[in-house]
């Protein structure tokens, strides 16, 4: 049996865990996804307040709503929102499909910006979709390996080999996460929808150590 070297079975350890977490975002019969629904977010460390996260999770639902009445099987349409910022990825039919979709998210309560990502193009098989699942899953997976980076920080969203780069973040994270996934096997293009943030900002919002508990010596022997 070859040596794999244990710090390289630890990445790939991490690659696998976390493609198969996103596995379940890749479905050839459903034409719709929300892009909250297949990461999980860990609250305490998310950089959005806990109001921010429920609205993100409304807008998702109620825009994959609005998109299914308009667009009925028109397309294939993911949305992902961060901080009331949303990013529209996937496919649709034609120019006015993509501005209908665009309109119709533009509508939904507390939504304050969109990007819109669509492309005119047939819907992507499932070659494609699982391809883009194991991209987000290596991106991540990098982004555990470096110091100082915290992955959950980011949202991660992969379509045809572009990368989406979401959350609230410094300009040194933001340039650090764009090397990763540049550097990322299989990327093609990296898009970051970013909102950043100072140093000082970030300081406040990491938790604060806890003080070590007193050590009580032990009884001496008797």
């Amino acid at each position: 049996m070859t040596n794999i070297p244990q710090t390289r079975w630890n990445r790939l350890a991490r690659s696998v865990l976390a493609a198969a977490i996103l596995g379940s975002a890749v479905s050839a019969c459903a034409p719709l996804m929300l892009g909250g629904a297949v990461t999980s977010v860990v609250v305490a460390s998310d950089r959005r307040t806990s109001g921010a996260q429920l609205e993100d999770q409304g807008i998702e639902l109620r825009s994959a709503n609005r998109l299914r009445d308009v667009l009925g099987e028109r397309g294939s349409v993911s949305v992902t929102s961060y901080n009331r910022q949303v990013l529209l990825t996937g496919e649709v039919a034609s120019e006015q499909d993509k501005a209908l979709a665009e309109q119709t998210v533009g509508g939904v309560d507390n939504v304050r910006g969109i990007v819109n990502e669509l492309g005119v193009l047939g819907v992507a098989s499932l070659t494609q979709r699982s391809s883009d699942t194991l991209i987000t899953g290596r991106v991540k997976a990098a982004m555990l390996d470096v110091r100082g980076l915290y992955a959950n920080a980011f949202k991660v969203v992969t379509t045809r080999g572009t990368v989406y780069l979401m959350g609230r973040v410094t300009q040194r994270e933001a340039d650090r996460a764009t090397e990763i996934a540049r550097n990322t096997q299989g990327v093609q293009r990296v898009v970051r929808v970013l909102e950043l943030i100072s140093e000082e900002e970030l300081a406040r919002l990491l938790p604060k150590p806890q003080p070590a508990a007193p050590v009580q010596n032990a009884a001496p022997a008797k």
